[in-house]
């Protein structure tokens, strides 16, 4: 069985838990996720890269930033412990709007360097970014086959919404089931 790496954009996914758990997120362990991914097109999950940012705090944390913080950390923890490589961004807040900064360029740096590291010919990508489609396209051309991992509910601009640049890039793609999630 041939091994792959699976990358996934921590926001997204999110999304995705929350619309299969009716708003509130699914509880689950992600790599049993990743492995089922893996598995849909025949491969061993060999590694797991998780991007995200920390909750944003404040220069004087309030008391919910504090717990957000924390709660943040334990589940980061338990991804660590769990063999996963968590790439971390940050969080920026532009008046009331919070937004991940960083979190983009790590994937795509990772993107161009571990799966030739690794001898590995093809990743799985967890994604809806239009940004990430040079990268796809130039590891296509080296011959690494990108899997594009995705959920859709079809809607314009809602967090599930899909790019049809993104979804032209990837020759090979895996729409997420509920039962992914779970052994």
């Amino acid at each position: 069985m041939s091994s792959t790496i699976v990358f996934i954009d921590g926001g997204y996914l999110s999304f995705i838990s929350k619309f299969f758990g009716g708003g509130k997120p699914l509880k689950y362990k992600l790599e049993i996720f990743a492995k089922n991914l893996a598995q849909v097109k025949g491969f061993e999950c060999k590694k797991i890269y998780f991007y995200t940012a920390p909750p944003y705090q404040s220069p004087n944390p309030t008391t919910e930033e504090n717990k957000r913080k924390a709660n943040y950390d334990k589940f980061i923890l338990k991804l660590k412990d769990a063999e996963i490589v968590v790439r971390e961004g940050r969080c920026q807040k532009i008046g009331n709007m919070y937004q991940q900064k960083g979190v983009d360029t790590l994937l795509t740096i990772d993107l161009s360097r571990i799966p030739k590291k690794e001898n590995i010919t093809s990743v799985i990508v967890l994604t809806s970014d239009t940004d990430f489609v040079p990268i796809i396209k130039d590891l296509s051309e080296d011959g690494i086959n990108v899997i594009l991992a995705y959920f859709t509910d079809r809607k314009r601009k809602s967090g599930l919404s899909l790019s049809n640049h993104l979804w032209k890039a990837c020759k090979d793609k895996i729409k997420i089931r509920k039962e992914y999630f779970f052994d």
